[in-house]
């Protein structure tokens, strides 16, 4: 016996890869080294008997026309103990395949939801990986979050954005600044938010720093920004720390633009916003004096937010 049939026949059983398919990957190896070996026959082919285990190699035979008139065994000499390691490496490559497409399924399915890993030294100081489980995932440099600290050990949440096949098997790429982590976050914090009784209707966001969030209640009753927020703020607080204190300035979405710009430019206090072109939209809002820097804010922070969140330019001037 140049192959252990029962060995096939418990991964058929234990991996439920179907006999014939180990088979086939295995006569499909053996004439690749059939091919490699002196003298070889380039008509030909490679069974496995499925009683036996016995590999042969039947090359075919032509007439003195180049007409075929059948075969004949051709298997060099030694070539069981030949057979015998490439199906093991066969065997051994199917697994990891296996393997590799479960792991892909899985995290394929997982695109744009939270997963919760560790933080793996690698090669590149820039690269930080993240040991999701069954998989180490790449959190790259425009995926981080400045000033964030990745050490190595470290519990982290991350955010899947993308999930594709690599050279070496899945290869997942994990995010902390996406606009999206800020989404999920508080899709787990808040539970009016996973039933679809409040929609984050938009989302800005400036990773490290701050982030501007216009939240609607899709059902009458229902506060949507307190619901964000908390009993004394702890929701808002939880995806805060997760987020290492970035500021989150929670507001309520409204149709009105001119409703929806004040509120967008929160927490500065706005008296007035005027449209000035509704199909360019531009608009300018009116703020009493002292509340100039609080609506422009650092480095005109608010104000650029502000523009996101709503997607409008807004010019902003002394009341």
């Amino acid at each position: 016996m140049d192959i252990d049939l029962s060995a096939l026949r418990m991964i058929e059983r234990e991996r439920e890869i179907p006999f014939d398919t180990l088979v086939e990957l295995i006569e499909q190896a053996l004439l690749i080294a059939y091919q490699r070996t002196d003298g070889y026959y380039p008509d030909a082919r490679a069974e496995l008997d499925k009683k036996t285990g016995k590999a042969t190699i039947w090359a075919v035979e032509f007439d003195r026309d180049d007409n075929p008139i059948g075969e004949f065994d051709d298997t060099p000499e030694g070539f069981g103990r030949i057979a015998a390691m490439t199906a093991r490496s066969v065997i051994h490559q199917r697994l990891r395949d296996v393997e590799d497409e479960s792991v892909f399924g899985t995290f394929k399915g997982r695109e744009g939801e939270i997963a919760s890993g560790t933080v793996q030294q690698g090669r590149d100081a820039q690269l930080v990986q993240v040991d999701l489980g069954d998989v180490e995932a790449v959190l790259p440099p425009h995926e981080q979050v400045p000033g964030e600290e990745y050490p190595h050990g470290a519990r982290l949440r991350v955010y899947i954005t993308d999930v594709h096949k690599g050279n070496k098997g899945p290869a997942v790429t994990v995010s902390r600044s996406h606009p999206n982590f800020v989404r999920r976050l508080f899709a787990h914090e808040v539970p009016e938010i996973a039933d679809d009784l409040v929609e984050i209707v938009a989302l800005a966001r400036e990773a490290g720093h701050r982030t501007k969030m216009a939240v609607a209640a899709r059902r009458p009753g229902v506060n949507a920004k307190g619901s964000c927020i908390g009993e004394l703020g702890s929701r808002v607080r939880a995806v805060m720390a997760e987020l290492g204190e970035e500021k989150i300035d929670i507001v309520d979405y409204s149709e009105d633009p001119a409703t929806f710009i004040a509120h967008a430019l929160s927490p500065a206090r706005v008296s007035k916003v005027e449209v000035l072109d509704a199909d360019a939209k531009s608009a300018r809002a009116f703020v009493p004096t002292d509340q100039l820097s609080l609506a422009i804010g650092k480095e005109g922070q608010n104000a650029r937010l502000a523009a996101k969140l709503t997607g409008w330019k807004i010019d902003i001037a002394g009341a």
